[in-house]
């Protein structure tokens, strides 16, 4: 039996989500320091860069580490966990990021805090991967309430990440990476307390080329390569507006927490209904459109601060409905197992994706305008090869939502990173 049939069974539906298991909110805490991780170096970009002589595009290589090497690791993640448990393989993240974050905040220069941010990465992937499998093994009251708990503890790290990152950046680039060591450490004694020992599962072993066979179905494809432009728009905004900005580190920990907290509540509560009302893929588009509008915006207005600050708050708005309804239709878009889906989308998402944010700061070294520009261009060209697919993705529209599936958390949480 795995670790997710014993959800089932455990306790009666009817059960508070708030009566869980210690060990339930030991992975909980953690996962909220881990989704921290997503947002908690904004307020520090212009920092760091300016302490460390670098520049935008220099720094903003701390993300394209981060997601290449988090886009590769969610091809193994699932072998290492089959091998050797679940909860060995979520101490074994929270050592990696505890050991590489202290790193990162040791750093003299921006290659070294690049480097760790790529250990880090890996780290990340090994626990959100294993995290959300042993919140509902362990949880109360069935897999819905254990999702929805899972889906809380990752829209509060997405929204208190900036936050946390602006209120210790005030004190010193280095302090947000070593608070997040701090954090992990105190997790990774709760899970080895607190967490009984959870065997590896005894399921079938899925081979590592089973990803890019599922690549081979068209509408998989088409939308995991609307995912990867619509990435680079996104990480434009996330890797590149502090630059323009040019604010202090609390300002800019306010700004994003706005974004995050706008993410985290239109893709759990906006997304769902205007799915019933509207249907999937017209939702998507439209979703996708008002973003490009958005960063067409920022574009025009780069050299104005308030507009730009509205502009990321909305986009948190438009980014949380898409991110829900493109993970819906991965999970049903081909004939493959769902984690198999979910793999091969956040493969292409996040390792074809990764040099946008270099990219974004490149440009934004020669023309402060153009990153959101070439941003808006390749959040249309989603749009268009997303119509091209309407064909093949026509029974998204037709399927019966199934609301907080684990495969579809699980593609939410790599969606949002």
């Amino acid at each position: 039996m795995s670790i997710t049939d014993t959800a089932t069974s455990a306790e009666p539906e009817s059960t508070s989500i708030l009566h869980q298991p210690r060990a339930v909110w030991a992975v909980a805490f953690a996962s909220v320091i881990a989704f921290m991780g997503i947002g908690l170096v904004d307020p520090i970009l212009k920092p760091i860069g300016e302490q460390l002589h670098a520049t935008p595009s220099q720094v903003s290589l701390l993300f394209t580490s981060y997601m290449l090497v988090t886009g590769v690791a969610m091809l193994i993640t699932g072998v290492v966990s089959s091998r050797i448990g679940p909860k060995k393989t979520l101490l074994w993240g929270l050592a990696i990021i505890v050991v590489f974050a202290a790193l990162a905040g040791m750093s003299s220069t921006v290659g070294q805090i690049v480097g760790f941010r790529a250990g880090w990465g890996l780290g990340n992937a090994l626990f959100i991967a294993t995290a959300l499998a042993t919140i509902v093994g362990a949880a109360s009251g069935g897999v819905a309430k254990a999702i929805i708990l899972y889906e809380a503890a990752l829209g509060i790290g997405i929204a208190v990440g900036p936050l946390v990152g602006g209120v210790l950046g005030s004190v010193s680039w280095r302090a947000p990476f070593f608070g997040v060591a701090v954090l992990m450490a105190v997790a990774f004694i709760l899970i080895v307390t607190m967490l009984p020992a959870t065997p590896a599962p005894k399921s079938n072993r899925t081979s590592l080329a089973a990803p890019f066979l599922a690549l081979r179905h068209r509408g998989l494809l088409t939308v995991a390569i609307t995912a990867l432009l619509y990435n680079y728009g996104f990480f434009t905004l996330l890797a590149y507006t502090p630059f323009p900005l040019d604010m202090g580190t609390y300002a800019i920990g306010f700004i994003f927490f706005g974004w995050g907290l706008a993410l985290a509540v239109s893709s759990v509560f906006l997304a769902p209904r205007l799915q019933r009302r509207y249907g999937t893929l017209p939702m998507m588009m439209l979703a996708l459109a008002l973003f490009a509008v958005d960063l067409a915006a920022m574009a025009v207005f780069t050299e104005n601060k308030a507009v730009l600050v509205v502009c990321v708050v909305l986009a948190g708005l438009f980014l949380g409905v898409n991110n829900t309804l493109i993970t819906e239709t991965v999970m049903i878009s081909a004939p493959v197992e769902r984690s198999t889906a979910s793999a091969a989308y956040s493969f292409v998402r996040f390792v074809g994706g990764a040099a946008a944010p270099w990219l974004a700061g490149k440009l934004g070294e020669g023309n402060a305008h153009m990153p959101f520009w070439v941003g808006a261009a390749c959040t249309a060209v989603a749009i268009a090869v997303l119509a091209t697919g309407r064909t093949v993705l026509a029974h998204v529209d037709e399927h019966d939502p199934v609301p907080h599936s684990v495969e579809e958390a699980a593609a939410v949480t790599a969606g949002s990173d």
